[in-house]
């Protein structure tokens, strides 16, 4: 692969904070936000507003809640953080339209984007695996 194609499968596999808030605001029903980030509550003590928890090591089993006929759109906790970028592989491999989202919780806050507290009852599963955060 040349630099040319990396780039632009580098841009066809990623959105922006900022592409994202702008596809959701067109076309709210063609988008799911995802968070895979793999920890305890007290680690994960927040959110982006409107996104489903789903631990990474938890994905595997729980596809069937996500739709299909929807982009699913993945992050994590930052640019060095590769879980978004493996569960996008996961998902895609099982016929899934996926997406990384830039930057993950790291760039949304860095943009002031809303995030919300994170409690036990908040999420469906604490995602601790006992291990650290695998990235």
């Amino acid at each position: 692969m040349n630099r040319l194609d990396y780039f632009k499968a580098r841009l066809e596999a990623n959105m922006s904070p900022m592409e994202y808030r702008k596809a959701k605001k067109e076309h709210p029903e063609n988008y799911v936000l995802v968070d895979v980030r793999v920890g305890p509550v007290t680690v994960r003590k927040e959110v982006l507003e409107g996104a489903t928890v789903i631990p990474l090591n938890e994905l595997q089993d729980r596809m069937s809640e996500l739709p299909k006929e929807k982009t699913i759109v993945l992050y994590c906790w930052d640019t060095w953080c590769t879980l978004a970028s493996k569960a996008a592989v996961l998902l895609l491999e099982n016929g899934f339209d996926a997406k990384e989202l830039y930057g993950g919780l790291a760039a949304w806050k860095t943009l002031d984007f809303p995030t919300l507290g994170l409690s036990e009852e908040a999420s469906s599963s604490n995602g601790d695996s006992g291990v650290d955060c695998e990235c």
